[in-house]
């Protein structure tokens, strides 16, 4: 009996470990943290500077409780309002440095470089 126990004990730490491992393997890759991404919370652009390649499509995803804009310092993009939980995306096809803010929320600034 005493066999029996330290067995199934042995093997639900095996099981445990295991569940865990893949748990924490799955949570890394659904986050956010996309290459291509840029996220909006805590009324900042994260990252502040994305570099990418000429023909990149970058979204940025509002994970703020409050809408925000992506629009460009010269009026060249402008994604209009994005509320909470919302998404815009735009591809870069030439080189530049493209510097942008949100109308609505002064301070919240980010910039693009494509290389």
């Amino acid at each position: 009996m005493k066999h029996r126990i330290e067995t199934v004990a042995s093997m639900f730490l095996l099981f445990s470990l295991v569940f865990l491992s893949c748990s924490k393997s799955s949570n890394n890759t659904n986050s956010n943290t996309s290459p291509n991404t840029v996220t909006m919370a805590g009324m900042a652009f994260s990252p502040g500077t994305i570099t990418v390649s000429a023909g990149t499509t970058i979204t940025w995803k509002n994970n703020d409780n409050m809408a925000h804009t992506v629009t460009a310092d010269d009026n060249s993009f402008d994604s209009g309002n994005i509320g909470a939980g919302g998404s815009y995306s735009r591809t870069f096809s030439v080189a530049g440095t493209f510097n942008y803010h949100c109308t609505i929320h002064a301070g919240m600034n980010g910039k693009v470089v494509v290389q």
